[in-house]
């Protein structure tokens, strides 16, 4: 308490007119930009993470994306990585908006799991065309499959083998529709 007292003495008290009481701050205050679709989508994930709902473990680097839901089988997980299982269908997402690829990345694999396919093929490319060459879909990719209708039908993804795309597409595997024997 002394050190206190002797660092407050050449300490002027305000008085009178000079004197000021600050605001609290305004609770319904928003900021005057609202936040870009992006930094929103990042948020949620964020949360997701923090509170425990996000439901896939999701690996991923420069060059290599993974992810599958809780307790998949190691051993499938080794078989989708090594291209393991045939591929039933694709879709090519060069060219399409960060939009246009969402929605039909997600249109893909609903109609893919409604007629039964279980192994398909999302080409995103590596980003060479994009602005400073940053892989916008490939980033996105992941956020996407864990989330919205086609989070429940998605059991696990992995960067393809160079001879189906390599760093510029993933294998998703899907569910068994209940249609499908």
């Amino acid at each position: 308490m002394a050190c206190f007292k002797e660092a407050m003495t050449d300490v002027t008290p305000l008085t009178g007119a000079r004197q000021r009481i600050a605001k609290p701050p305004d609770r319904n205050a928003r900021p005057v930009h609202p936040p870009n679709a992006g930094d929103l989508e990042v948020m949620a994930h964020l949360s997701d993470l923090v509170s425990g709902t996000a439901e896939m473990d999701i690996t991923f680097s420069d060059e290599y994306t993974e992810g599958c839901v809780h307790g998949f089988d190691r051993k499938l997980m080794q078989k989708l990585k090594n291209g393991l299982f045939p591929i039933q269908d694709h879709v090519d997402l060069h060219g399409c908006t960060r939009h246009e690829a969402e929605l039909k990345v997600t249109e893909f694999l609903l109609r893919s799991y409604r007629i039964g396919l279980r192994c398909v093929l999302v080409v995103h490319g590596r980003g060479l065309n994009s602005e400073d060459h940053i892989p916008v879909l490939k980033e996105r990719l992941p956020l996407w499959l864990n989330r919205g209708p086609v989070k429940r039908i998605v059991l696990a993804f992995s960067t393809a083998r160079p001879y189906d795309g390599g760093t510029g597409a993933i294998y998703v595997l899907l569910r068994r529709s209940r249609g499908s024997a």
